[in-house]
């Protein structure tokens, strides 16, 4: 067996532990004190079992429908749209138009800042365009915005959303957060670093932005966590099962914590072709265990499954920044009751029509259902 082939299977064998412990336990994580730096993460208390699971079964998306050129559509009615579940009509229970700037509770943006998987050699033009974004309009933004600053020693989170793009901006110039310090570690235990604190860091934010009122859009800025898939490359049937549980796992929660996930890639055009499009080839629905790969949790993946977008090769990173910031201009909220699942964690694929000429939807690609 191969050097390459060998330290792969160790590092699934890691991923495998790490994820079985940390989502059995992933709410009495996301309550405990974080590493260096982290804010603490406080829970409400457990639901009752019987509202939990009606909460399962009712559906709630959020639609962002769009034009020919990628703008967002206002002015659309609850009989332009029909949600299918697994290809067949739903019966919506609730409708409502938004106007991003009067939203009510009013839309939160996150620009999280990755400074785990981002190169050192990016981190100074990130931040000089992250302040561009946050000074335009004479500092005068549109929604509420936080910052997450995410490190190998902790993840920073903001504590109170603002308007307010000069203080922010402010803030982030001042940050003396460690700049990659997870880089003295390459190869093999570099990625092993990268990618047990990225999970962490994904999952604890679920939580805790779960506990907010209304929509959220998180844009994760960063070129993604290493991926573990390549030619020839064999995964066993025991990994594949908790590939597919936390694929389901991202899916739901994601969904019901109303995030709307961005990956937003600071690599310039050209400097790596092909991690601009591999990721396109583990978009397709995982329905079932055998199905599942490591690559179907690629951090773009996640966010095109959850109604956002994954955005790369383009040297205008406050565009890109603006560009997804503009889905919260107008966008819907609609819903329906599922029917309970046959079996736990049951693939259903979600799609919405609109019934307008050159007009699409976007939201949750997909639902995992329980019994």
């Amino acid at each position: 067996m191969s050097r390459f082939f060998r330290i792969r299977a160790a590092l699934i064998c890691f991923l495998v532990f790490f994820f079985t412990q940390h989502f059995t336990m992933q709410r009495a994580a996301a309550q405990a004190p974080g590493g260096s730096g982290e804010k603490t993460l406080t829970l409400p208390a457990p639901e009752n079992p019987e509202n939990a699971i009606n909460a399962q079964r009712h559906i709630s998306l959020d639609v962002v429908a769009t034009d020919s050129t990628g703008r967002p559509v206002s002015g659309l009615q609850q009989s332009d749209f029909t949600i299918l579940d697994n290809n067949q009509p739903q019966k919506m229970t609730s409708f409502a138009a938004v106007q991003g700037a009067t939203a009510d509770p009013p839309v939160e943006v996150v620009l999280l800042i990755d400074l785990v998987n981002t190169g050192f050699s990016r981190v100074a033009f990130e931040r000089q365009e992250i302040d561009k974004f946050l000074r335009q309009n004479n500092g005068q933004l549109a929604y509420p915005t936080s910052l997450v600053v995410f490190t190998d020693t902790g993840t920073e989170i903001q504590p109170q959303p603002s308007r307010d793009g000069n203080q922010m901006a402010d803030l982030l110039e001042s940050s003396n957060s460690s700049l990659r310090i997870i880089g003295r570690s390459t190869g093999f235990y570099g990625a092993e670093e990268r990618l047990g604190t990225s999970f962490t860091a994904l999952s604890r934010l679920i939580s805790y932005e779960g506990t907010k009122p209304g929509r959220k859009m998180v844009l994760w800025i960063s070129p993604g966590w290493p991926l573990l898939e390549g030619p020839n490359v064999q995964t066993s049937s025991k990994q594949q099962q908790a590939f597919f549980s936390w694929i389901a796992e991202y899916s739901n929660s994601l969904r019901t914590s109303r995030i709307t996930l961005y990956a937003v890639d600071p690599l310039g055009t050209g400097e790596n072709l092909l991690h601009e499009f591999y990721y396109q080839s583990f978009l397709k629905g995982v329905k079932n265990a055998g199905q599942a790969n490591s690559g179907n949790l690629a951090l773009q993946v996640l966010a095109v499954q959850s109604g956002g977008r994954a955005l790369t090769a383009n040297n205008d990173l406050t565009a890109q920044i603006s560009s997804c910031v503009a889905d919260a201009s107008a966008f819907y909220v609609m819903s329906f009751d599922s029917a309970p699942s046959d079996r736990v964690n049951e693939y259903h694929a979600l799609t919405v029509k609109v019934d307008k000429a050159g007009v699409k939807a976007r939201t949750n690609a997909a639902y995992y259902g329980q019994p």
